[in-house]
Parts: structure tokens; C-alpha cells; sequence
């Protein structure tokens, strides 16, 4: 990285920083260019420098922080422990994984609450799908599923699980964590839990 890239680099640290100090505070849609520059202590031609508004910071913030979730869960989620682990400690949603995500979005909200007011804008779906595909891809491959299906079952679950975190964040993430991990374990498990 040279010189540039690197002075790049740490000030665009600062503004996605500054960023979502703001969201902690206030909603997106009243945060001005002006406040983000106070408080990232840059000038606001820095700012037009790198962004062309304040969607193009939150876009980058938000990719920013799903990178940090994608690294959790690489750390999380190991070949070794995949192969070595029992079928049934490999189910998608169990606790031990979905406890870790929630965490983070919870300790996110405002910046997701504010992807989740307009999903297309901020790519969420693809950023889900990126993070789950790579991360549950091998446990996929424990369970001996088919390669042609693996997308379809993926989405599917996707799209439950995305259903239940939106409806959490818009209730500001006001239920438990535990509640809402048993939840989803609960309606991925629906039939075994409720077929008695």
C-alpha cells in the first residue's frame, strides 16, 4: 500500500468510525454531512473526495461491518472442528452459531436498522448470502447434500432467518438474545419440534 492509498485508508477509518458513533445517537436520515465531519475531524471537501453522499459512506460501513461478522465466523466455524463434530452439533442455526450473530447485529442495530430501511440500497441479501455460503458451505458438504440443491436450501433458510433478524431490529432488538436463537432453532427444527 503506498502512501496515498494508506492516507485513503485511514480516513475513510475515520468516517465510517465517526459514522457509526453518530448512528448510536440519531437515525441515519438526520445525520449531515457537516456533523459526520466534526466529528471525524476531517474537512467536508475530504469528504467529497471520497463519497459522493452519505449513502456511498454507509454502503462502505455497512460492508465494512459485515466483514468483521464474516472474520467471526471463519474463526468460529473451522475445518477441523466440522469434521470432527457430530452431525447434529453441525445443524445451520444452533445456538453456538446464531448467539455470536445476534450479538453482533444487536451491538450494530443502528447501522443494520438503517440497511434494513432500504435492503436493495445496501445490498444486504448478497452480504448475507456472501457470509453464509462461504462459512456453511462445508457443514453442506457433511450433510451429504447434493451440490445442485445447496443454493436453493441455503436461501431457504436464508430467507426465514433474514425474516426473524429484520422483525428483531425493527422491534430494536428488544427480545432476548436467547429467545430469539431458540426461536430460530425452533422454526428450522418446525416439524420435529411440533410433530408430536
Amino acid at each position: 500500500m503506498n502512501k496515498s492509498q494508506s492516507k485513503y485508508y485511514n480516513t475513510a477509518c475515520l468516517m465510517d468510525q465517526a459514522l457509526l458513533i453518530l448512528l448510536d445517537k440519531k437515525d441515519f436520515d438526520y445525520i449531515t454531512v457537516k456533523e459526520l465531519c466534526e466529528k471525524a475531524g476531517v474537512n467536508r471537501s475530504t469528504f467529497y473526495l471520497h463519497y459522493e453522499s452519505m449513502n456511498d459512506l454507509l454502503i462502505e460501513s455497512i460492508e465494512l461491518l459485515f466483514a468483521q461478522l464474516q472474520k467471526k465466523y471463519e474463526n468460529l466455524i473451522n475445518d477441523k472442528d466440522i469434521q470432527q463434530s457430530s452431525l447434529e452439533d453441525l445443524m445451520y442455526f444452533r445456538p453456538k452459531y446464531s448467539i455470536p450473530y445476534l450479538e453482533f447485529i444487536k451491538d450494530n442495530k443502528k447501522a443494520f436498522m438503517a440497511a434494513v430501511k432500504d435492503p436493495n440500497l445496501f445490498r444486504v441479501n448478497k452480504m448475507f448470502n456472501e457470509i453464509f455460503q462461504k462459512c456453511f458451505e462445508p457443514i453442506q458438504t457433511r450433510f451429504n447434500i447434493p451440490k445442485e440443491e445447496r443454493i436453493y436450501m441455503m436461501r431457504f433458510y436464508l430467507s426465514g432467518i433474514h425474516a426473524i433478524i429484520i422483525e428483531w431490529i425493527k422491534n430494536d432488538c428488544k427480545d432476548d438474545i436467547n429467545f430469539i436463537a431458540n426461536l430460530i432453532e425452533k422454526c428450522i427444527n418446525a416439524r420435529d419440534t411440533y410433530d408430536h
